[in-house]
């Protein structure tokens, strides 16, 4: 098996009733949550991988945001 290393962004997001969702944005549809940011970053985790598998499986290019640049721009809008 061929191992490759992959890098994803991750956005968490606090929930009023507890918890964080977790939105993998450079994989459509890939969401999950934890009950903590340490369980919530291994909850995305799997959900990637399972992810990952579904892309193998239906024969896609896997993609990943190694070549991804971010940043922060303000602006003063009126």
């Amino acid at each position: 098996m061929n191992i490759k290393e992959l890098s994803y962004r991750i956005v968490l997001r606090p929930e009023p009733e507890g918890g964080y969702t977790v939105i993998v944005p450079s994989l459509p549809g890939c969401i999950t949550f934890g009950e903590t940011i340490d369980e919530a970053k291994e909850m995305a985790k799997d959900a990637i991988e399972a992810y990952l598998k579904s892309v193998e499986k239906h024969g896609e290019e896997i993609l990943d945001d190694s070549n991804t640049f971010e940043g922060v721009l303000t602006l003063k809008y009126a």
